[in-house]
């Protein structure tokens, strides 16, 4: 059974990487403020979340994965609200000034 956790954990944290790389490519290859933050978000939030998953089973304990989902969720919410006065210095400022 350990076997099989441990090649869940590498599968997901694996996967989670790739998003974001995939999410840092996008950062530097869109043109424009919005659709960056728009590929960055999107997949950092998934690319996180794999992360975490994959982490979930080698976790301590209930305390241990608990901690985990909390700083998860404490990206998600940071993340949003980041996003969103970025969106909003765009939207006043322009895409280009």
């Amino acid at each position: 059974m350990n076997l099989v956790l441990d090649i869940f954990t590498v599968s997901a944290v694996s996967a989670g990487a790739l998003f974001l790389l995939a999410g840092t490519v996008g950062l530097l290859r869109f043109p424009d403020p919005l659709t960056r933050l728009h590929a960055l978000t999107k997949v950092d939030n998934l690319g996180l979340g794999l992360v975490v998953l994959g982490l979930l089973p080698q976790a301590d304990g209930p305390f241990g994965a608990l901690k985990l989902v909390s700083i998860w969720l404490l990206v998600q919410l940071s993340g949003a609200i980041v996003a969103q006065l970025i969106a909003g210095a765009v939207r006043q400022r322009g895409p280009h000034g």
